[in-house]
């Protein structure tokens, strides 16, 4: 694939669109693919880091003047309800991640939805603040159960960023739409794809942003607003920037290669990726589609 040519200290920010950053609240041990090698049950007695890596991308966004969306689990916010104000203070937007960190397929619907309605009563108190968004964890909404978003909507959710529309081994839903739209009642904001070769490339953080050149990240986001006209929703989580966090033993090799690859590497390209766009929170950038009266 060619890559258009950047000159040395060209910056995107200047463009028109503006594009929402979104970050998802856990800790390295909540992550789903974990799951079968640490219990829930041993949640309590881990080293919890996303405080201080918290702080820390707080602390680069404000160098950056950038905002974002914070998708926060309940179990971190009532633990660390200090992190939840910082977000809130320093203008930010809190949403949800759920209390759990379960994935729908994983839950029927009386069992999410009190997940999400819980979590959502928390954040709320704690920040003192309305809080509009929810993402599933992993992505995990899909063509099995679609009913989540009507459960989402009744909770008193304004918007979902709950479906990637690629195809991946543990999520993902090819044939969605890849922007912005509405769906069970309420608005679904799709993190950010790229068209090619006939299918949906992801195009909007995690692991694929710490394996693949920031270069070809940066041509993906270029393309999402020049080509599409659409602003890109990019996503990462806290201990991503987090190169020290303790290993988890025994995990297989695409566990630990998917979890571990360039951790070291993490906070300078995002700090790069900050410089190259404008960010915004979530219900900003999309807030004409969200509406005023949410």
């Amino acid at each position: 694939m060619l890559l258009p040519r950047i000159k040395p200290g060209e910056r995107v920010a200047e463009a028109a669109i503006t594009n929402a950053l979104t970050i998802d609240v856990e800790d390295y041990f909540q992550v789903s693919a974990m799951a079968p090698y640490i219990a829930r049950t041993e949640w309590t007695t881990r080293e919890c880091r996303v405080e201080r890596n918290i702080d820390r991308i707080l602390s680069l966004l404000e160098k950056s003047r950038a905002k974002a969306t914070f998708f926060t689990l309940g179990w971190i916010a009532e633990r660390y309800p200090r992190i939840v104000r910082a977000i809130v203070d320093q203008g930010h937007e809190l949403a949800s991640h759920g209390y759990a960190h379960l994935r729908v397929t994983d839950q029927t619907q009386d069992a999410f939805y009190s997940d999400i309605h819980l979590a959502k009563l928390l954040l709320e108190d704690i920040s003192g603040q309305a809080v509009k968004g929810y993402r599933a964890p992993s992505f995990s909404i899909g063509p099995g159960n679609l009913w989540a978003l009507e459960s989402i909507a009744q909770a008193g959710y304004c918007y979902s960023s709950s479906i990637y529309p690629i195809r991946h081994d543990h999520y993902g839903m090819p044939d969605a739409p890849r922007f912005v739209h509405g769906a069970g009642g309420l608005i679904e904001i799709p993190a950010t794809t790229i068209r090619m070769f006939g299918r949906n490339w992801p195009a909007s953080g995690g692991g694929y942003f710490r394996l693949l050149p920031y270069a070809l990240s940066r041509w993906s986001i270029r393309r999402v607003n020049r080509a599409d006209g659409q602003p890109a929703v990019f996503y990462f989580h806290p201990w991503e920037i987090d190169p020290e966090q303790p290993r988890v033993a025994g995990i297989d090799a695409k566990t630990r290669f998917r979890h571990y690859v360039n951790l070291e590497r993490m906070e300078g390209r995002l700090a790069r990726l900050l410089a190259d766009f404008r960010w915004r929170r979530m219900d900003e950038v999309f807030a004409t589609k969200i509406g005023p009266t949410c």
